[in-house]
């Protein structure tokens, strides 16, 4: 576990050297996707951060990452979104990388009881190998697959309410494929990450304020202009 820690820090600060380039950020949130191979998180992920989407699969081998900058009031917040291989023999390499998330989306896949059934298993490892205030959203992906749908709405929203914390876990149903609550997934996560911020000794008002434009924005907002006194 000692050698993965290490690739995991050197994975991190590797990516901190590419980082180096664009500094010009408020906050950086550390957000992982995991769940069982094939559930959909390589597409998920892609389809968030680039908007597009393709039916061939591919695993992921051990861990990947892509960056996405989104804005909350005035504030810029740089997403770092790590797509996990769901395989058991990669499980030791990937663990390794939930140190520092303050975010997880744990996916299943709708069509496939197996992955339903590893959630919790998943979610032990979240309580397991991350800090306490990380925060998650249970994902049931692939649900423009109706009519091969083996898992109920109820059973996953049931699910949430149950897993780990006392006030369980957020839910939604997701498809990568037909843009389905991918960005409000994100967007969700964002805010409860936000909303854990204010708990601290000194929040942030721009970022934790639940009031005007709180929606995150892929732009920055427009420039004010000054009052003009004439």
């Amino acid at each position: 576990m000692e050698l993965y820690g290490k690739m995991a820090a050197a994975q991190d600060a590797k990516f901190g050297q590419k980082e180096t380039s664009d500094q010009n950020f408020d906050y950086m949130f550390k957000l992982l996707i995991i769940g069982n191979s094939s559930v959909g998180k390589t597409s998920f992920l892609f389809r968030y951060a680039d908007d597009s989407f393709t039916s061939a699969f591919v695993s992921t081998v051990g861990i990947d990452f892509k960056v996405k900058t989104v804005y909350k009031n005035d504030k810029r917040i740089k997403l770092q979104i790590w797509d996990t291989a769901g395989q058991e023999r990669y499980r030791t390499i990937t663990t390794a990388y939930y140190r520092g998330a303050m975010g997880f989306i744990l996916m299943y896949d709708i069509t496939n009881e197996e992955s339903f059934s590893a959630v919790q298993d998943w979610s032990t490892q979240i309580k397991t190998y991350s800090w306490d205030n990380a925060q998650v959203i249970l994902a049931g992906n692939k649900c423009d697959m109706e009519e091969e749908r083996v898992v109920s709405t109820e059973s996953g929203r049931h699910l949430a309410e149950q897993l780990v914390c006392p006030e369980g876990f957020e839910f939604f149903e997701t498809s990568a494929k037909d843009n389905i609550n991918v960005k409000q997934t994100f967007e969700r996560l964002v805010d409860i990450i936000c909303d854990k911020m204010s708990d601290s000794s000194e929040p942030d008002p721009a970022v934790t304020a639940g009031t005007q434009n709180t929606r995150l924005m892929d732009n920055p907002p427009p420039l004010q202009q000054p009052n003009c006194g004439c």
